[in-house]
């Protein structure tokens, strides 16, 4: 085994030991667990709900499937999943433990109690036996990942042959001056919200700047198929302000 107890990676824009980054992620999530569901709303102006239902579109959910939402914090994908898949299972695997407690008091985890599962987990290490999980789904999370070519190796394992990949991820605009103006209001606005909103200006300049580090649409792609998932396709959102990436256990 390799040892890599001196690589580092980034956390944001800063370079920090790879060991280091999960503690930190872990904490920035933790900070603003109570408030995520209300800045994500705040911060996209609404439009996170419509990129999620346009992931459940591509998926088209299934009666009899499981899913496993990695990064699936408060429950958002799990809740729009189980809603149109009718009679399935859904477990949520999040690092932050107060994410997992902020979805467990949402309105829809009682409704949905007997068909969710929720559990503390590293997306580079899953809990689980391999060719468990008919669907995979991760959204606006495998860019915290220390390691998300390990995630993605970890994805195709435990998904069933002819199980499904599908991840929502900020990315870049292809368009010089539309990134420009949208990078204006990253920096300059969203951690201001979260400043007045969260109490946590820190955390939110944290997520801005990984949306930055995070590889573009066709780089990413390429990971996906190194995972060794097939049939890989990605389609942007919102002129590629986010960015929906399919593959199939083949």
């Amino acid at each position: 085994m390799v040892d890599q107890s001196d690589n580092t990676t980034h956390f944001g824009f800063q370079t920090v030991p790879e060991a280091e980054k999960v503690n930190r992620v872990r904490d920035v999530f933790g900070s603003v667990a109570s408030r995520y569901d209300i800045m994500n709303d705040v911060m996209s102006g609404g439009v996170h709900r419509v990129w999620k239902d346009a992931m459940m579109d591509w998926l088209a959910p299934r009666a009899g499937q499981r899913l496993l939402d990695v990064a699936g914090g408060t429950g958002d994908i799990a809740f729009r999943f189980l809603k149109r898949a009718g009679q399935s299972k859904a477990t949520v695997l999040d690092l932050t433990a107060e994410m997992l407690e902020a979805g467990k008091k949402r309105a829809d985890a009682d409704r949905m109690s007997d068909q969710l599962e929720w559990v503390v987990g590293d997306a580079m290490a899953l809990p689980f036996n391999d060719n468990s999980f008919d669907v995979y789904t991760i959204s606006f999370g495998i860019r915290n990942v220390t390691r998300p070519q390990e995630a993605l190796n970890e994805a195709f394992r435990v998904l069933r042959p002819g199980g499904r990949l599908l991840v929502l991820e900020f990315s870049q605009i292809p368009n010089d001056l539309l990134q420009w103006a949208y990078d204006r209001y990253s920096f300059n606005v969203i951690p201001l919200m979260g400043k007045v909103i969260a109490n946590d200006r820190d955390s939110y300049q944290y997520l801005v700047e990984s949306i930055r580090k995070f590889p573009d649409q066709d780089s990413f792609m390429g990971m996906v198929r190194t995972a060794g998932f097939g049939n890989t396709k990605y389609r942007n959102l919102t002129m590629g302000v986010a960015c929906l990436h399919s593959g199939w256990k083949i």
